[in-house]
């Protein structure tokens, strides 16, 4: 069910079996959904890979890891990651993610609000940073 609200900014209710989609999913970032207030994006850190330190300066994040090892840095202090684990990341927080393992490590995460442009899909790191360069990658609703 679609709610005029909704139509209006072109969200759809949507259900997702999203640790298999996550799992499945190859491509650097791949925006799975975008809502008013908040978006669910696919990601695949390949081997000895990692997201890039930045910060997102009013943007809170949630990673949740499905398969594979790494590392955290969240505000100067890393940790280990494997799938299962999930890190709560607060906007204005400095913060990276490394794949340390021999497989992709495989993530979905939710920011609140979007941080991408709607349906946006991005095979690779280098193809994910030209984008945000071009200013290709904007949030729909700034």
């Amino acid at each position: 069910m679609t709610t005029e609200s909704d139509a209006a900014h072109g969200a759809q209710v949507e259900h997702f079996t999203i640790a298999r989609l996550a799992g499945e999913n190859s491509d650097f970032r791949r925006v799975l959904w975008t809502g008013t207030h908040s978006q669910i994006v696919l990601m695949s850190i390949p081997v000895g890979g990692d997201i890039g330190a930045e910060v997102h300066e009013h943007t809170d994040q949630v990673l949740t890891f499905i398969s594979g090892v790494g590392e955290a840095d969240l505000a100067g202090h890393t940790h280990p990651i494997e799938g299962g684990d999930q890190c709560a990341v607060p906007a204005g927080t400095r913060h990276n993610f490394r794949n340390t393992g021999d497989q992709p490590l495989t993530l979905y995460t939710i920011y609140s609000p979007p941080e991408h442009a709607r349906d946006a899909v991005h095979a690779t790191k280098a193809e994910a940073e030209t984008a945000e360069a071009a200013g290709l990658d904007q949030p729909p609703f700034d």
